[in-house]
């Protein structure tokens, strides 16, 4: 089981857009794949039609007091599962931080469906908090998107420093351009000038597109509504790239 967290300190850079649009190609392939929505807005989570409620709630989720195989739904493809997001996850830091060895929880939750699931992908809030922790230490590869603008470069400067800091050497980042819009020269600069300095930037550029704004109105990911367009090959782009850097 690979887990793959979409996750920035940034809101608003295309994280819950890339967790659907892979865990969708993913499941196409024919691999078992859940999506967890951990962020309390619930923007996965309507993607999929499915109501944003934990029975129980954080609290009693975290503490282990109810199973995740218990609360995951299908959805409407095949091989795709999904842990639907719940408003109390609003204060999932404070619930993890009631908890022994807080930063762990989110691992020790997830090992069971170790057997069940080939991928899990991760759609994580913004910010680092204890929650962040909790999925930098259950997550194989973070997957970060970034607009090419110079505040979001300031944060991926921050999450590598934050990594290297906390010896985080089991977590592999994979940061990515996304929203990427040509017709800004801002845009292309800094894409031309940062491949040279961070060399961990996947190549794959995931662009601005207005057919990806549209999955909040046909309430599914892009590829269920679109045969074919510059956003569709490139989130195919996107996974063929990881998956191949996985492999290697």
């Amino acid at each position: 089981m690979t887990i793959i967290a979409a996750y920035n300190i940034k809101g608003g850079v295309g994280k819950t857009s890339t967790a659907v649009n892979l865990a969708y190609l993913v499941a196409e392939q024919g691999h078992n794949t859940l999506l967890w929505d951990l962020d309390p807005q619930g923007a996965s989570t309507y993607y999929f039609r499915i109501k944003p409620k934990i029975k129980g709630g954080s609290r009693e989720l975290i503490a282990g007091e109810r199973e995740l195989d218990g609360l995951i739904k299908g959805t409407d493809f095949d091989n795709l599962d999904l842990l639907p997001a719940d408003f109390s996850f609003r204060n999932l830091d404070l619930v993890l931080d009631a908890r022994k060895k807080p930063t762990r929880r989110l691992q020790k939750l997830l090992k069971p469906l170790s057997q069940e699931y080939d991928y899990i992908f991760l759609d994580c809030p913004p910010n680092i908090s204890l929650l962040s922790e909790a999925v930098f230490e259950a997550a194989d590869v973070l997957l970060s998107p970034i607009i090419p603008t110079t505040l979001s470069i300031r944060t991926l400067q921050q999450l590598k420093k934050f990594i290297k800091d906390n010896k985080l050497k089991n977590l592999t980042l994979m940061p990515f351009f996304s929203m990427a819009d040509r017709r800004k020269k801002m845009h292309r600069d800094i894409m031309e000038h940062l491949a040279e300095k961070y060399p961990e930037l996947l190549t794959t550029v995931i662009p601005y597109a207005s057919d990806i704004e549209r999955m909040g109105l046909e309430r599914m990911p892009v590829h269920g509504f679109v045969r074919k367009s510059r956003s569709t090959e490139a989130y195919r782009a996107l996974w063929r790239e990881i998956e191949s850097l996985l492999d290697g």
